[in-house]
């Protein structure tokens, strides 16, 4: 899908504030501990490389995503330091992952004797591959089951000279949630896997954005996975106050392209499912559920010159049609997520209106919408 200039849709990616962001929890962090940005999925729809640069000169001292071309892309434009891929990578790439120097994550013993086979053969042109065991402490996704699981996976990766245990990790299912009880649980859990080991690897971690704000001080480790919180959105929406301000990154923009006044009776857009109660102005904006402003988002209003405008009718592939109080010129700003004139509409917001959590609706911005990033 082809980036789209020409027309004033764009989100304003605001890298003032990621670093506002991560100062703040660096500041917060134990004497020694580091700060890894995760940047997947493009950076949580803010843009990968841009937010990983944003975040180096923050503080930040490495990066975490979820696949092996994400980690490539931020190679590749010259970043150095750790990335760790989050997700399995297959051993058939471990070539890739040595020539680019990343860190994996490990999940199965199946996995490990793959892997070693793999790079009996790659051994004499390789580097080791750098290694992070994963517990699964409740998460049900991926990692070891157990302690001594963990034990055996450890075992058997410092004794292979083709592989090096880098970093020890679990992820918190419930860190978000007022109802503390199962988050405990996964850290009982994940402090008898520590306390079954006889030696801890360079990185243990076990904090996410939320376990960051509300539970790292509790917390064994060493590293935090700094994730939505750089963005400067609340891990649990609305139901924890976060510890210090979060100050949100990415504004959604356009203008109006055309305002008429339709008369009483009129149908507005695909399957006439808004009619005009009476003569009302219309303002068309372009944007669509093809740049990731979805289907659903009728009925929701928009920001012009600090009035709250509905979107009526169905939105459509590349433009959705909005209520107007009055006649606007063609071009004046809309404002979708972000302040226009004193009002705000904060991502969370589109969140609530979609039923859905903030993460998916920055990453549903597709491609076709510019980020133009501003200091």
């Amino acid at each position: 899908m082809v980036v789209t200039y020409h027309r004033p849709t764009r989100a304003i990616i605001h890298r003032s504030a990621m670093r506002e962001n991560i100062e703040h929890e660096i500041a917060r962090l134990p004497k020694g501990n580091e700060l890894f940005a995760v940047v997947k999925a493009d950076g949580y729809g803010h843009g990968a490389i841009a937010t990983a640069q944003t975040a180096l000169a923050a503080g930040a001292t490495g990066f975490c995503v979820a696949t092996l071309d994400e980690a490539i892309e931020l190679r590749e434009v010259g970043i150095t330091e750790p990335i760790l891929v989050l997700s399995v990578v297959f051993p058939s790439y471990l070539s890739l992952v040595a020539d680019y120097d990343l860190s994996i994550t490990v999940a199965t013993k199946e996995w490990l004797e793959e892997a070693q086979e793999v790079l009996n053969d790659l051994s004499e042109t390789t580097a080791p591959i750098k290694i992070h065991i994963k517990a699964d402490t409740g998460m049900g996704r991926l990692g070891f089951l157990s302690p001594q699981e963990v034990k055996t996976a450890a075992a058997f990766i410092e004794a292979s000279p083709n592989m090096i245990w880098e970093g020890l990790f679990t992820h918190f299912a419930t860190a978000d949630e007022k109802d503390e009880s199962y988050w405990h649980k996964q850290a009982t859990r994940f402090k008898a896997v520590t306390d079954a080991l006889d030696h801890l690897p360079r990185y243990v971690h076990s904090s996410n954005s939320a376990t960051a704000l509300w539970h790292d001080h509790e917390m064994p480790g060493n590293m935090i996975r700094y994730g939505v919180a750089m963005y400067g959105l609340n891990p649990s929406g609305h139901e924890l106050v976060e510890p210090y301000a979060l100050n949100p990154a990415m504004e959604l923009v356009s203008e109006l392209i055309q305002v008429k006044q339709l008369t009483a009776g009129e149908g507005v857009g695909y399957g006439k499912t808004y009619d005009t109660p009476e003569a009302e102005w219309i303002g068309t904006v372009p944007i669509g559920y093809a740049d990731g402003w979805l289907r659903k988002m009728q009925g929701f209003s928009l920001l012009v010159e600090g009035e709250f405008c509905e979107i009526v009718g169905r939105v459509c592939m590349d433009q959705l049609m909005i209520r107007l109080p009055r006649a606007y010129p063609v071009g004046t700003k809309v404002t979708l997520i972000g302040k226009n004139h004193g009002q705000e509409i904060p991502m969370q917001a589109v969140a609530d209106h979609l039923g859905t959590i903030h993460y998916e609706v920055c990453c549903t911005l597709s491609e076709r919408v510019p980020r133009i990033y501003q200091d």
